[in-house]
């Protein structure tokens, strides 16, 4: 198996990994706080559709059962592109320090998902209150912990 390619599939893993651990975070934020779940990632799927012409069959009850299916299939579907980039930017020669691996990882999931609900206008994070960055921070640091952590140790080479 190729390099790239290897460090591909690690990365897939990689994001599928760190996407449990930011969904653990969140799901225990949930629990600690009593907070409710969040609409964002279901109102996203809706303007997503909109914005494309895409057409969400059946009537409104089956519609917004598979909107509620699409919601976090969009996020799972999103970690997972970020582990693909880590491990495909790992494979090609990016070895950074772990903190600054770990950063950026984070920031690369918090960019991928919060710039595109911003865009369709599903939330501004120019709103939102020093809890509400902290419930979003905190899970992204989990999933780039997680996902540059596997990646990191999976290609590290074989000590001798």
């Amino acid at each position: 198996m190729s390099g790239l390619v290897r460090g591909l599939a690690i990365g897939f893993a990689a994001g599928a990994a760190g996407t449990t651990a930011l969904n653990a975070v969140s799901y225990l934020d949930m629990v600690a706080r009593a907070r409710p779940t969040s609409s964002t990632p279901e109102e996203s799927v809706k303007r997503l559709a909109a914005a494309t012409g895409i057409s969400i069959p059946g009537d409104e009850e089956h519609r917004e059962n598979r909107v509620a299916g699409l919601g976090p299939l969009l996020g799972i579907s999103t970690g997972i592109l970020v582990g693909a980039a880590l491990g495909t930017a790992r494979a090609l020669g990016w070895t950074p320090r772990t903190s600054v691996g770990v950063l950026a990882t984070a920031g690369a999931a918090l960019m991928t998902s919060n710039l595109p609900m911003t865009a369709l206008k599903v939330t501004d994070p120019r709103r939102w209150s020093v809890t509400d960055w902290i419930s979003d921070l905190v899970p992204h640091l989990a999933y780039g912990t997680v996902a540059y952590l596997l990646v990191a140790s999976a290609t590290r080479p074989p000590q001798r």
